[in-house]
């Protein structure tokens, strides 16, 4: 145990963020640099390395947190960085962009604030490059197999890297520009500067990975060739079919999903664009979803120069505290404040987006732009989402993006049909104990399996498919698999 008192002699403290006015300026990651390695040993001295420590229980991946708090409390950064990268084949990632379901599970959290297990784990890591710990670690012999892993996002990514390691011949065709999938194009700069994702591709390159951009397997190549030319293949093209909204206006120019809004953005900081074609400068912008993808919107409008920001979310405004239905340890919705949020606009709880309304279209133009968005407040009755009559209002809205989550993997680019892969009852490509789909050889990993899900989960489902994979190709497997397909979130 790393302090017996630790817990005791010091409260949470979290990294610091820069002054609200600085990072609008900018798209840098918002915390201050170097803000969080002079408090962090005393943080994972609150660690009390429980007998039956629930922080396992909540994070899928299995991290050993007790251990490299340990570590971390008494500096021993190489030994700390060796326990974290036990389980998690990129905590720079989780450490960054993970909800930290283990926080919610930690025993302390019962009736003190949690131990800081994100904040620790982003310490570790960050000195670990710092100091060289990360290094490639090539096989040591080859298998002669070859595996093709379909998805760069950190499902396939954590796959490509474990069946690399274990001696196989792995490429990784990826159908985006760069390697990263949602990682690359989903999320902003300022929550994770994409130099974190550079330097994993370099290591995955030196351990022998390959890699395929600009190729969309369904559409560039046929699947059942792919299949014929691998020994095995992976699909992890995520589930990136978005939740749309049926309701008038919706063809209105300036209403987009999140992700053709957001990826816009990120390659303005890849030099792509000088400017980007949809850009929130001087506009009211509505953002309709009010998670996590939500909040990334919010905050690329507001560096963007918006008028104004609005989030509507459709559900009621969740508390401040645990409520009685959501019970220790289990993942407690609660009412959030992200850096996005805290740099301005307005949340919008309970509404329902009944229509949009826009400009006459301009010649040789068949629509027009948004210019308002109608909206009417709900509330449940029986169990039932229901109107609450005379609360119709409108709000400007000249940028209107849609993040209301997503329903399944792509079925327009011909991938699932080409394999004849089966679905499950949610659009899901069905997968067995194994992760394998009905197609031998054929398995499946993270969200296009799972459905819409968290980095972390992503991460483990991607290690786990990859056990299965080398059990297939050899008849048995040393590699670890920290969850089954079944396996679900701790939550009620």
């Amino acid at each position: 145990m790393a302090d017996p008192k630790g817990f005791l002699n010091h409260g949470r403290e979290v990294a610091q963020t820069r002054p609200v006015g600085e990072r609008l300026r900018d798209w840098n990651e918002v915390y201050v640099p170097g803000s969080l390695l002079p408090i962090i040993s005393k943080q994972a001295s609150r660690c009390m390395d429980c007998g039956i420590p629930f922080c396992h229980n909540g994070c899928p991946l299995g991290n050993l947190i007790p251990e490299w708090n340990d570590y971390a409390y008494r500096e021993d950064w190489s030994a700390a960085s060796e326990r974290l990268h036990a389980t998690n084949n990129f905590p720079e990632f989780t450490g960054r962009l993970c909800p930290a379901p283990c926080e919610a599970a930690c025993v302390l959290g019962i009736n003190q604030p949690a131990v800081t297990i994100k904040n620790v784990e982003v310490s570790i890591i960050d000195k670990a490059w710092e100091t060289g710990d990360v290094a490639p670690q090539a096989p040591e012999r080859l298998s002669g197999k070859t595996v093709a892993v379909i998805g760069s996002g950190p499902a396939g990514l954590a796959a490509a890297q474990q069946l690399t390691r274990a001696g196989h011949t792995v490429a990784v065709y990826e159908r985006a520009d760069r390697i990263g999938g949602l990682l690359r194009y989903g999320i902003p700069e300022f929550k994770m500067e994409k130099r974190h994702i550079n330097r994993r591709i370099e290591q995955m390159r030196a351990e022998g990975t390959k890699f395929r951009t600009g190729v969309e397997i369904g559409r560039d190549i046929d699947a059942a060739k792919l299949r014929k030319r691998y020994d095995a293949v992976v699909i992890a093209a995520g589930a990136t079919t978005a939740r749309d909204l049926p309701v008038p206006g919706r063809e209105l120019k300036g209403v987009y999903q999140a992700m053709e809004y957001l990826p816009l953005a990120n390659k303005v900081q890849e030099g792509d664009y000088v400017t980007t074609p949809v850009s929130a400068e001087g506009k009211h912008v509505v953002v309709i979803g009010g998670g996590d993808t939500g909040a990334d919107c919010v905050g690329t409008a507001h560096r963007q120069g918006a008028a104004s920001v609005t989030q509507l979310e459709i559900m009621p405004r969740p508390g401040d505290e645990r409520s009685a239905g959501q019970p220790w340890p289990t993942f407690p919705m609660l009412y959030k404040v992200t850096s996005a949020h805290e740099e301005g606009g307005e949340r919008v709880y309970s509404v329902s987006t009944t229509h949009f309304e826009g400009s006459a279209p301009e010649e040789g133009e068949t629509v027009g732009n948004v210019q308002f968005l109608h909206l009417v407040e709900v509330e449940f009755v029986d169990g039932k989402l229901t109107q609450k009559p005379g609360t119709e209002r409108k709000i400007p809205a000249q940028l209107v993006t849609l993040a209301m989550g997503f329903t399944g993997t792509d079925r327009e680019n011909g991938l699932v049909e080409q394999f004849g892969l089966d679905l499950d009852a949610r659009g899901n490509v069905a997968r067995d104990d194994e992760f394998q789909t009905n197609v031998p050889g054929v398995f499946v990993a993270g969200d296009a399996g799972r459905g819409q899900s968290l980095i972390v989960w992503a991460i483990a489902e991607g290690r786990s498919a990859a056990r299965g994979v080398d059990r297939f190709l050899t008849g048995a497997s040393d590699l670890p698999a920290p969850i089954r397909p079944t396996d679900r979130s701790l939550t009620v």
